[in-house]
């Protein structure tokens, strides 16, 4: 039975991978800060696990207690829409360590096991941001393609030690808690004169044409891994398809 570690499981695309995956037979991980107020019950495969990707130690211990991993899905992310200039560097640090240095953290923690093995997935969750430019989210699109470039030169460094990477491209999902998790108010990110710039962009997030759900990103995941014809790229989500396909 294949193991997959999942970051950020607590809720949106990481529980429903986590959920995917269990209900496929495999042995599920799914890691979070706070364990305790997991939205599953725990079974024989299906464990919640504490997992800050913010902090050293707690890489170590959630990679030891994990067991050996055949499936790394760096999945945790936090949020970010504004405007540059009103937005607080202390956000914007927070928003990299956890999208950027996180999933760098992560795969770094993962590979010696992998490469012992001679086999392994990391599929690190980026978003349809780094596909085409999208206006009021400049520092979360940086930290989302640093993940892009950082990917793309893996596959080829991993690739002779038998372990692929990949990426998988979000669209935009209304029921995710994208920038909930920021603690920022939207008026102090988006004073004049970007209000007035933000409104229509604003109205447009409302009613999207198309949206991306959890489900088509634990589908999407699913295939990143169990792709034979050597794709690094799995756009998530019918907003996020059209983009690809126009890029």
């Amino acid at each position: 039975m294949k193991t997959i570690l999942i970051t950020g499981s607590s809720s949106g695309y990481g529980l429903a991978t986590a959920r995917h995956f269990h209900a496929q037979g495999w042995n599920v991980v799914a890691s979070m800060r706070n364990p305790a107020a997991a939205p599953f019950t725990a079974s024989d495969r299906l464990h919640a696990l504490a997992l800050d990707v913010t902090d050293p130690d707690s890489i170590a211990r959630a990679v030891e207690q994990a067991g050996p991993i055949d499936v790394l899905v760096n999945n945790a992310g936090i949020g970010l829409f504004g405007a540059l200039e009103h937005s607080p560097m202390q956000k914007i640090r927070a928003v990299y360590e956890t999208n950027t240095l996180g999933t760098i953290a992560m795969t770094q923690a993962v590979i010696p096991q992998m490469r012992a093995r001679g086999s392994g997935t990391i599929v690190n969750v980026t978003s349809s941001a780094t596909l085409a430019s999208f206006p009021l989210a400049a520092a979360y699109t940086g930290s989302k393609t640093a993940i892009q470039g950082f990917t793309g030169s893996l596959v080829h460094e991993l690739a002779p030690l038998g372990i692929a990477v990949r990426l998988v491209e979000p669209g935009y999902g209304p029921t995710t808690a994208f920038a909930q998790n920021t603690e920022i108010r939207l008026e102090d990110v988006l004073p004049e004169p970007y209000w007035a710039y933000a409104q229509p962009i604003l109205a447009g997030m409302a009613e999207p044409a198309l949206v991306t759900t959890e489900a088509d990103v634990a589908a999407a995941v699913w295939q990143a891994v169990h792709d034979e014809t050597g794709r690094s790229h799995f756009p998530a989500g019918a907003d996020a398809v059209a983009i690809a396909q126009r890029a």
